[in-house]
């Protein structure tokens, strides 16, 4: 559920920004007839936006200019040709300095420059504004006019002088600033409507993290935090911040079987719907197998699942699943499974919960597969970040009925030092331990589950292995004690049995 434009004080006509995921941010989009300040560093994105809110206003049969102070015509086609726009409905003027200002006859001797160009570049912008009659225009930047003030009086009373203008115009405008300035001006932010404020953080690995936070909007509730955005062909695109609160429906508790009984014996008939397991153990032990299985199961049953995977290639999971005769490739190839392979230096944390949105609204999955929780620690900043987004994405998918199934790979393979790099286990439901231990001079692995909110389930340690038929789960390992160290002990003299 978006928030609802009706809900902010004002009532009036809301206008379509022309970004995705951005309207949603805002609230529903921007009040018509009014002035808004979009700020950033050079390269955040400011143009980008600009561009796609006329052509946005150009698809209605909307008359709309573009000022630029600071970019050629010329540059702004460039910035467009990049993502396949046709910029033949936007009325483009340049308000730059003609090739006569490098003249010694044309420097200024009794009037200093702001008292004559700004005047004179104001005029001409209000010209062209009258003539054209706009009703979306965009003024970039904000520097030049800053600059050509030469105070923060002028300026300010010019800024205020341009709002009055437009306001009797029915003229939505947007102002973008680069914040070149050596200290940040909080003028126009006390003036404009609403403020977007863009980010870029370059990280020491992979690409550069963008990000947009709306600093104020006067009469209207917007999404508030920062959201994470991306440039790419065809234009800047926005990943709102998920709120699980919105989503949330009544659901009746189903249990979904994993095909393997034994397996379903040892978590009590099973995993339930709109619940987060998590896997966790060392190297090797299974827990993507596991975790697939289940995938598989629904894939069988004519559901969808969707696997995001980190630490593997999609071939290496398709050619490992074939060698347990996991018919994996077949069910991938159909559709019902869908396999992601995860980036994390150069997919955001936001960009990552919109992908997963989507393969639950529109796809339907009815599982979803995060392999593993380690990659995932790799595409955040900081670690408390992690948990935070984490817990709203998993009440997100438990509101929307989906068995969300989680890999967490610990540190170490074998002994009591294991160590699990992000904490995850008090945010799952049920957590499920796979192990090695030592026995008859092999190298074994155990299964079991030390924690199931949806009911009662096993309390043993069952013998677990991976064959070229699948996956199997034998007796509990009763005669023993210490499997969970790795050295099993046997008790009362029993000897170890293969």
């Amino acid at each position: 559920m978006k928030i609802d434009a009706a809900m902010g004080a004002t009532q009036e006509r809301l206008i379509k920004i022309g970004v995705p995921g951005l309207d949603d941010v805002l609230g529903g989009g921007l009040t018509a007839n009014r002035l808004y300040l979009v700020e950033g560093t050079p390269g955040a994105g400011k143009t980008t936006i600009a561009l796609q809110f006329l052509i946005e206003g150009a698809k209605r049969g909307e008359s709309v200019l573009y000022v630029t102070l600071s970019e050629t015509g010329h540059e702004l086609r460039g910035v467009a040709d990049s993502h396949g726009w046709d910029l033949s409905g936007i009325e483009v003027r340049e308000m730059l300095p003609s090739e006569t200002a490098l003249e010694p006859d044309e420097q200024y001797t009794m009037f200093h420059p702001s008292e004559v160009e700004l005047s004179e570049t104001t005029l001409r912008i209000l010209s062209d504004v009258d003539v054209i009659k706009p009703s979306r225009v965009v003024f970039d930047s904000l520097s030049e006019l800053r600059l050509l003030a030469g105070s923060s009086l002028r300026y300010r009373r010019q800024i205020l002088a341009l709002k009055q203008f437009f306001a009797g115009r029915q003229c939505t405008v947007l102002l973008l600033d680069d914040m070149t300035a050596m200290k940040h001006d909080l003028q126009v932010q006390s003036i404009a409507h609403a403020v977007l404020r863009l980010e870029q953080i370059s990280s020491d690995y992979g690409a550069a993290r963008r990000r947009l936070v709306v600093s104020k909007y006067r009469g209207q509730q917007f999404r508030g935090g920062y959201h994470d955005y991306r440039i790419e062909r065809g234009g800047l695109r926005v990943f709102p911040r998920l709120v699980a609160a919105e989503h949330s429906a009544a659901l009746t508790q189903v249990r979904i079987p994993s095909g393997i009984e034994s397996l379903d014996a040892l978590l009590g008939g099973g995993i339930e719907r709109g619940t987060s397991t998590l896997f966790v153990g060392a190297p090797g032990t299974g827990k993507s197998t596991v975790a697939v299985q289940f995938a598989l199961a629904a894939a069988q049953r004519g559901e969808c699942a969707a696997l995001f995977v980190f630490d593997e290639s999609i071939h290496t999971l398709r050619t490992r699943c074939e060698s347990m005769g996991m018919d994996l490739g077949a069910h991938i190839d159909a559709g019902r499974v869908q396999v992601r392979q995860v980036d994390p230096a150069e997919l955001s944390p936001g960009e990552f919960v919109h992908l997963i949105r989507l393969a639950v609204v529109e796809s339907g999955a009815a599982v979803v597969v995060i392999d593993s929780l380690n990659g995932y620690l790799n595409a955040m900043p900081d670690e408390r970040f992690l948990i935070a987004q984490l817990h709203e994405l998993l009440s997100y998918l438990g509101q929307a009925g989906v068995a969300t199934l989680l890999v967490g790979a610990q540190h170490g393979l074998i002994g009591m030092q294991m160590q699990t790099p992000v904490d995850a286990s008090y945010l799952a439901d049920a957590v499920v331990l796979l192990r090695y231990f030592e026995l008859d001079g092999e190298v074994r692995q155990a299964i079991s589950v030390l924690k199931k909110r949806g009911g009662a389930h096993e309390r043993t340690i069952r013998d677990f292995s991976m064959t070229a038929t699948g996956l199997k789960i034998g007796e509990p390992l009763r005669n023993f004690r210490g499997i969970l160290s790795g050295i099993p002990i046997p008790i009362d003299g029993v000897q170890p049995q293969s």
